[in-house]
């Protein structure tokens, strides 16, 4: 009888502190943040996503903490990506390192992957393109096997390796010399032979800088854990321009942009689970889908530039924001900012290749895909002539904080 009023006992007490604990967790999730309605919705919706990045392991904390003591003269390699989004003069931007003798570059890698993956949505496609940037920065090419009919990869597998410097110089190819400043002729380097992938791989380990440009990274948070990885050290320059002439040049070779473009909406598909991607008619089709991908466009460099405000020194030392207005109006001083941040040595010849391309008598060549030389003044102030008022007024409704962010008026 004892034992039995023992238990009940213990079962009274069990249940008693059960009851005294449920105010307790109550109360708790009133007051702790991560509980509160409001804190839910926000203008970016995985911005706090994002700011997660900045709590990392102590492990990783203590690495980047050495790699940021050695700075970049205590490595032996430097790895650059350019952060860009199409029509932004991405293209000039990385011609400026692939004339550079000291740096392998390769145009726009992460093609391969939207191509064969069409019509995947851009979101879903992120830390792919992350793991095949990891591995091109290591020269590690056979990444690419995935994304391509054939498995015997050549240089000629390379998108945009027509306007390669490597490959279209010695000991590659004879058409030209690396160190010799100037566009590539693409009729010459077509005539350069088909080279095995593991001799590109070779020549890549050779150089002492290896740049990346791509437009298909939508979130500079992607980029941070490669930035964070010590063998990296990722630094990243971010290309930005007035969203009212990224329009406007964006409806200028709108009919090469309708794909690329479906596949930005289909991010913004996922989040507006209530809404379907709308298919106008053909006449409208790629007015349409060219200018909804402007709005996610804007989105995602509010998000980068909210991201990089709140970034530790070890992120915001290897970041570098540059717009291209500044890079075309005064091309000289820029360059010298880049090529000091990526420990390029600016030559000459190259300074002479950047004036030249900055003060053409065109605003623009019939091949919006070309690179060629430009009247810079003419090309910036293009968007105020050729969009009506509506067009105008619709970019600067959808992209109204980042316009004030980077000081566009």
């Amino acid at each position: 009888m004892m034992r039995l009023q023992k238990k009940y006992l213990i079962l009274i007490i069990g249940y008693s502190v059960v009851l005294l604990l449920i105010p307790y967790v109550l109360d708790y999730s009133k007051t702790d943040p991560r509980f509160q309605p409001g804190l839910q919705k926000q203008r970016c919706p995985d911005l706090e996503n994002s700011m997660g990045l900045w709590n990392i392991e102590e492990k990783a904390s203590n690495e980047t903490g050495v790699a940021e003591e050695k700075g970049n003269g205590g490595k032996t390699k430097t790895f650059i990506y350019l952060h860009a989004t199409w029509r932004t003069g991405s293209s000039f931007l990385g011609e400026l390192f692939n004339q550079h003798p000291d740096v392998f570059y390769l145009y726009e890698p992460m093609w391969h992957m939207w191509q064969t993956l069409y019509p995947g949505d851009a979101e879903s496609l992120q830390g792919a393109l992350r793991d095949m940037l990891g591995s091109l920065f290591r020269c590690d090419f056979s990444v690419l096997k995935l994304y391509m009919a054939t498995p015997n990869l050549t240089t000629a597998s390379i998108f945009g390796w027509k306007k390669n410097k490597v490959i279209c110089s010695e000991p590659l190819c004879s058409a030209y010399k690396k160190d010799e400043i100037g566009l590539i002729n693409e009729s010459a380097c077509q005539k350069c032979p088909a080279r095995d992938i593991k001799s590109l791989e070779r020549e890549c380990r050779k150089y002492p800088v290896v740049v990346i440009k791509d437009v298909r990274v939508l979130d500079l948070g992607v980029l941070v854990p490669l930035m964070q990885d010590p063998s990296l050290n990722l630094q990243v320059i971010q290309l930005f321009r007035d969203p009212r002439a990224v329009h406007n040049s964006r409806l200028k070779s709108k009919q090469a942009l309708v794909r690329e473009s479906i596949q930005v909406l289909r991010s913004k598909q996922r989040s507006d689970k209530h809404k379907r991607l709308a298919v106008p008619n053909r006449s409208q089709r790629a007015d349409s889908y060219v200018s909804s991908a402007m709005e996610v466009i804007c989105e995602s460099w509010l998000k980068d530039l909210l991201l990089i405000r709140s970034a530790p020194r070890w992120v915001t030392r290897n970041y570098l924001s540059l717009r291209y207005e500044d890079l075309v109006l005064h091309p000289v001083k820029q360059l010298q900012s880049l090529f000091r941040f990526s420990n390029l040595t600016l030559l000459p010849a190259i300074e002479n290749f950047v004036l030249n391309m900055t003060q053409g008598d065109k605003y623009s060549s019939d091949k919006p895909f070309l690179i060629s030389s430009r009247d810079a003044k003419e090309a910036i102030h293009a968007w105020r002539e050729r969009l009506s008022l509506e067009q105008v007024r619709q970019v600067e409704a959808y992209c109204s904080e980042v316009l004030s962010l980077l000081m566009y008026h």
